[in-house]
């Protein structure tokens, strides 16, 4: 593969794209809601219309918002159709065929992508191709500029100058902990011991989390590209992708495109004529949440039970094997093919000063638009939850926005003017974490959400250190006398001092960030745990 090879398949297929094409998404949401079943039908009215020739039926990745699934779109119109179902298909392809003046049985969605604040006030870069090309076609990825952000790294640059492209740009690692990119890959390239290898991430737990997931299905091809990007600059000829077993079809897609990354010659040896050789394998993971940390997710990789290690050394220096590994999330991974192709100042241009680019959340929760969105850092939640999000369902009102799964924090709506950026959420006892964004109406109640959160931690410790495995367990049992009203000031001082205890003494990220849901609680709805505790006792 030369690059006079990848410009004629793109030329092909945008030949073939200038006809008019129905999208429908086949993943995530709209495939629960049977998004298959409509493609399907799709085609089968596009054929009984004798619109075979002029008209195709492709099966696109997420188009964000999955609450009004399975969503098909027209292009080159953009005409959005919402909540479609098999009897709809007839009136879809009628209304392009027009073959009557009236008026078709099915109308346009309200959400229409050129006009409505859930798409207009999206910046798109990770998912510039999701709902737009078919995950399973290498072809629609080429044709979509894909592979192009290789080959110039390849043919174009040293690994030194991609690594200072990276770093340049200002893209931080979008796992949540906001390391420096560049920074992490220079570290690895540097390191003096060989192999090196390079991991994807893709071990997202978080609940109400699906950004890496709809990633991975939607367009995998451009994680594989990232990957050998990173591959090229810090000297590794081995990559791995770890994803969970609970996505199946996620797995299903990056089988397919490795495939046919290597048939094209994309992935294996000399990739676009150079010395550049890399592979590319999948580990899937139990779905243990404590995996998501570097060391666990490498000793899960090694056939190890996944719990994690004493940091340092750090996996840049003595990682997988014992040998310099660069960990990136999918996210992060992701942006990787755009920077190179449009360069640093490009990337930089977007975003706050320490915050550059976008970022992708999963919105959820008690609000109106659910769904996937990509943003730029900056943004306040106002904008996020109330316009893109189009308020809470049922008229209710906004009371909270928790960010950052069990590692991350409750933002209250009196706050919702906050720009969402890695400082800014951190002032506020949050976290930008891996992406998910659960809103709350005024109905929550805020000790049970600590609970919830608690719970979740304390099932998934791996239970190799102390404040942890007990820590978490005391802190729910704490949290569920508090709920049940049984709870004294006493109780409250020691739930506390055990949050800081278990914060300052547990091994990883998993125990250290535990109490971070009950920490928010009680800094913005403390009022809420004095109304559930007898005073009856005093604090000694």
């Amino acid at each position: 593969m030369d690059l006079k090879e990848l410009k004629a398949i793109a030329t092909r297929e945008h030949q073939q794209q200038d006809k008019t094409c129905i999208r429908c998404c086949t993943v995530g949401g709209c495939l629960s809601s049977n998004g298959l079943a409509v493609k399907e039908q799709l085609e089968e009215a596009v054929n009984e219309a004798g619109l075979g020739g002029k008209v195709a039926v492709s099966g696109v990745g997420c188009m964000g918002l999955c609450s009004k699934g399975p969503l098909v779109r027209v292009d080159p119109a953009g005409t959005l159709y919402d909540r479609v179902t098999t009897d709809n298909a007839s009136a879809i392809v009628a209304a392009i065929a027009q073959t009557n003046n009236s008026q078709p049985s099915l109308s346009p969605s309200e959400y229409q992508p050129h006009s409505h604040p859930f798409f207009t006030k999206q910046s798109k870069i990770v998912l510039e191709n999701s709902g737009k090309i078919d995950p399973e076609k290498i072809e629609d990825y080429i044709a979509a500029d894909g592979y192009l952000g290789l080959y110039q790294a390849l043919r174009e640059m040293t690994p030194e100058s991609v690594v200072e492209e990276i770093s340049r740009s200002g893209l931080r690692g979008r796992g949540g902990a906001g390391y420096p990119t560049g920074l992490k890959w220079a570290t690895v390239a540097k390191a003096q011991n060989k192999p090196r290898y390079v991991i994807c991430n893709g071990d997202e737990g978080d609940p109400g989390a699906f950004m890496d997931r709809s990633v991975l299905e939607s367009d995998p091809h451009r994680v594989i590209e990232g990957m050998a990007i990173a591959a090229y600059a810090v000297g590794a000829s081995q990559g791995y992708i770890y994803v969970r077993g609970e996505y199946p079809l996620a797995i299903n897609h990056l089988q397919t495109a490795i495939r046919q990354a290597k048939r094209f010659g994309l992935l294996g040896s000399q990739i676009f004529e150079s010395s550049f050789d890399f592979k590319i394998d999948i580990r899937v993971g139990a779905g243990a949440f404590v995996c998501g940390e570097e060391t666990a997710l490498m000793a899960s990789i090694e056939g190890k039970r996944g719990i994690p290690s004493p940091r340092p050394p750090y996996p840049a220096e003595s990682g997988l094997w014992g040998y310099p590994t660069l960990i990136n999330n999918v996210e992060t991974l992701a942006n990787i093919p755009a920077i190179i192709r449009q360069g640093a100042d490009w990337f930089s241009n977007i975003g706050t000063g320490k915050s550059k680019g976008t970022k992708v959340f999963s919105l959820a929760g008690k609000v109106c638009n659910t769904g996937l969105i990509e943003v730029p850092m900056g943004i306040t939640l106002q904008q996020i939850v109330e316009q893109m999000g189009g308020g809470v369902s049922d008229g209710g009102k906004a009371k909270a926005v928790q960010t950052g799964g069990p590692s991350g924090g409750c933002i209250p709506a009196a706050m919702f003017d906050t720009p969402v950026d890695y400082e800014s959420l951190t002032k506020l006892g949050a976290t930008m974490g891996s992406g998910g964004a659960i809103v709350m109406d005024e109905s929550a109640n805020m000790v049970d959400v600590a609970r919830f959160f608690m719970e979740f931690c304390m099932d998934e410790s791996c239970g190799k250190c102390i404040p942890c495995r007990a820590g978490t367990v005391q802190l729910y049992q704490l949290l569920t006398k508090i709920g049940e009203g049984k709870a004294t000031l006493t109780d409250l001082k020691k739930l506390e001092e055990l949050c800081d205890m278990v914060k300052y003494t547990s091994l990883c990220g998993l125990g250290r960030a535990a109490p971070n849901p009950v920490f928010s609680t009680l800094r913005y709805f403390r009022h809420e745990y004095l109304s559930l505790i007898s005073h009856s006792s005093t604090v000694k």
